[in-house]
């Protein structure tokens, strides 16, 4: 099974997602693939709160950004 860093399991808890190795690993395999055209926010599986959180981060350019870009690229 793939480690993933602390600062996804840091994300994976801003969230309120669970966020052991094996959850994240659960979490990625069942949203993926992300369709190439939809931006990550944008997601059916996000609440509001989380959708607006990714959103907000990614448009400031904020300290969660790199992370959040890389588990983009995780789900595609």
């Amino acid at each position: 099974m793939e480690k993933f860093n602390h600062h996804f399991r840091a994300l994976f808890q801003q969230l309120g997602l669970p966020a052991s190795d094996g959850d994240i690993a659960a979490f990625i395999q069942q949203h993926s693939p992300l369709a190439k055209n939809m931006a990550l926010p944008d997601a059916d599986f996000w609440s509001v709160s989380q959708s607006q959180f990714l959103r907000e981060q990614l448009a400031d350019d904020a300290d969660w950004a790199e992370v959040i870009d890389q588990l983009d690229v995780a789900l595609r």
